[in-house]
Order: structure tokens, then C-alpha cells, then sequence
């Protein structure tokens, strides 16, 4: 992971994987995925995206559990991130992060899950 990659909120326990850019997110958008143990370490890893709430699930998951930029590449596309964003619940200092690194997404109106 390089140094670019990981931001250090204060205060939060474990750096938080920003990516320098949404457009190499380009992960799978439908079918089944599953995560590997270090991003799902408890409950099913398996996810499959036809079923309703299950990718903002995933997104949730490994937006959290991010260990480096090949876990965002892998499990994450860049137009299902900006279209769930608005209605996922992170922690604060995920979300800081995030919105800090790409301003597009605090701006987006915030919906109910």
C-alpha cells in the first residue's frame, strides 16, 4: 500500500484506504462475489448482487476492511460507490476521509437506506 493510500484519521483505530482516483474502481457490479477472510473475517463472504441491499453490503464491508488499493479495485466500481453513497451508514472518520480525498461525494444528497 503506498503511503498516498491510507489516510490515519484521528482518533480511529486503523487507516482508512482512500484510492487517488474513483476511476480504476471497477470492480464486479452484478453476480456473486466473495470476499476474502481479511476483508470478511466473520458471518458469509459471499454476496450476491441481485439481491436487494446486498452490494451496499459489500460496499460497507470493504470500505472498512480495506487493507490496500487492490482491495478497493477488486470489490468496488466507481458508479455503484457514487449512486450508494448517499445512503450508506460508515463510520465518521471513513467517511471524512473519503469526502475529503473526493468533495463530488459530500456534495451528493444524503437518502435514507
Amino acid at each position: 500500500m503506498s503511503g498516498d493510500s491510507a489516510i490515519r484519521p484521528h482518533g480511529y483505530a486503523k487507516p482508512v484506504v482512500v484510492p487517488e482516483t474513483l476511476d480504476h474502481l471497477c470492480g464486479p457490479t452484478t453476480g456473486v462475489v466473495n470476499l476474502p477472510r481479511h476483508l470478511k473475517w466473520s458471518g458469509n463472504p459471499h454476496y450476491d448482487l441481485a439481491q436487494p441491499g446486498r452490494m451496499g453490503d459489500l460496499y460497507r464491508t470493504v470500505l472498512n476492511e480495506a487493507a490496500n488499493l487492490d482491495d478497493l479495485h477488486s470489490y468496488l466500481s466507481r458508479d455503484s460507490l457514487i449512486r450508494l453513497w448517499p445512503t450508506m451508514w460508515l463510520p465518521r472518520a471513513v467517511r471524512h476521509a473519503w469526502e475529503e480525498r473526493f468533495p463530488e461525494l459530500r456534495l451528493l444528497p444524503r437518502r435514507a437506506a
